[in-house]
């Protein structure tokens, strides 16, 4: 945990909307026992508050995919998080989503309201400049915050939330490039989910069910079909149709994981759509001088932050990898004459970019220090042999426990490891 902000002893006392769960690793009882997050009545049912171990997974989080985003070709922007009704009206949210979104605010004569979707925003920045062939594929991404009515009886913890931190990101393509962009999102999914140590349970093909809340214009749903079908099938990945499951405006791919409990939800997505380009009039400029439709590709590697995180909590236990946990090395010194040493150290690590706490005598013996410190990754512990050669003795999260050695190679394999996103805690560091 970070210094200057000292919590209580960990504990996880039942609340209401945890009886019904008794599996260990439940991320509402983890979450709060371990720091991480909590709510408040006076704040508001579905509205979690970040404490700072669980605010340093989220920076981490963000962090990877953003730089993911970037090595890919994602040009980030930042959009509102309001908007006037006449533009969810427009890309059809109105008419098929309003029983999801809030009530609108009357502004000075206008309707406005909290944005249920980036998408919108995202065709009206790509409208506002014109645009060549030559700059498609055009990708942008946002980690946006938007906004969902959910009932009350559907909250609870991170996984069902009012107030929501997307990953999402539209790309503006030709029609032919759509499936070569389809299946680059889902190789960055499957990349992310090797970095984060969770696997899918399965890919799930959502389609259109009956109903008037999906978008009436058959032939594009055939096509933006067609399209994710031949993209399932290339990339050899098993999957299930699933009949209304799909968006208003187009089917998808949904990635599904499953909780401690045995409860499957949609973490990662992947969506066609030809409705929006056509309501928002966007167009480029083809080789011919022409003026075509742009194809928008829908995708969102790590769905929502607050989802995402209660995943982890529930599949690592607290025990996240090194590169996300809140705390990634704990110097332990072994009495109060090493402490300087100590926090030499922690300095050195700083200096590195690791998340570092010291943790001396005062907190009790060695022994009991450890065991508090059993969900950090590495363990520094500093003798008098080691702070006299600039050595560390780790130890790591697993059990294991390593020679002395000099303190600047320990930092440089413990650093490579974390800038690699790797899952291993001593192994060979395999980028992601």
């Amino acid at each position: 945990m970070p210094r200057g902000f000292v919590m209580g002893p960990v504990t996880c006392p039942a609340t209401s909307e945890e009886t019904a769960m008794t599996t260990v690793h439940d991320h509402r009882r983890l979450g709060r026992g371990l720091n991480l997050f909590d709510t408040d009545p006076l704040i508001g049912a579905g509205l979690p508050y970040w404490l700072p171990d669980g605010a340093a997974v989220r920076h981490a989080l963000e962090e990877y995919i953003r730089s993911a985003e970037r090595r890919a070709g994602y040009q980030h922007v930042y959009s509102p998080v309001l908007g006037k009704r006449e533009l969810y009206e427009i890309s059809g949210h109105w008419a098929h989503y309003s029983d999801d979104m809030f009530p609108p605010m009357d502004i000075s004569g206008e309707q406005v309201v909290l944005r249920p979707s980036l998408c919108p925003h995202h065709a009206v920045i790509y409208r506002s400049r014109p645009h060549s062939h030559r700059e498609l594929p055009l990708r942008m991404a946002e980690l946006g915050g938007m906004y969902r009515s959910e009932l009350s009886g559907v909250l609870g913890g991170l996984t069902r939330v009012r107030a929501i931190q997307l990953n999402d990101a539209h790309i503006f393509c030709t029609l032919d490039q759509v499936a070569e962009e389809a299946q680059a999102a889902l190789e960055m999914i499957r990349r992310a989910y090797e970095a984060l140590g969770i696997t899918a349970t399965r890919y799930r093909l959502s389609l259109p069910g009956p109903g008037g809340k999906y978008v009436a214009a058959p032939d594009k749903w055939q096509r933006s079909t067609a399209l994710l079908t031949e993209v399932l099938d290339r990339s050899g990945l098993p999957y299930e149709e699933a009949r209304g499951e799909a968006a208003f405006y187009g089917p998808k791919i949904d990635v599904q994981v499953t909780d401690g409990a045995g409860r499957e939800s949609t973490l990662s997505t992947v969506q066609v759509d030809f409705h929006q380009p056509e309501r928002f009039d966007l167009r480029y400029i083809g080789a011919d001088g022409a003026r075509h439709r742009p194809v928008m590709v829908h995708r969102s590697i790590i769905g929502s932050v607050e989802r995402a995180v209660a995943h982890l909590i529930e599949r690592h236990g607290g025990a996240f990898p090194a590169w996300i946990a809140p705390t990634q090395l704990v110097v332990l010194p072994v009495s109060d004459a090493q402490s300087p040493h100590a926090e030499a150290l922690a300095e050195r690590c700083a200096d590195l970019g690791l998340r570092v706490e010291t943790a001396g005598p005062e907190r009790g013996s060695l022994g009991a220090r450890i065991r508090q410190a059993r969900l950090v990754p590495y363990q520094a512990v500093i003798g008098a042999a080691e702070a006299a050669g600039d050595l560390v003795a780790l130890r790591l999260r697993d059990g294991r426990r390593l020679d002395p050695q000099p303190v600047s190679d320990a930092l440089a394999h413990i650093r490579a490891l974390i800038d690699a996103h790797s899952t291993e805690l001593w192994g060979g560091a395999t980028r992601s």
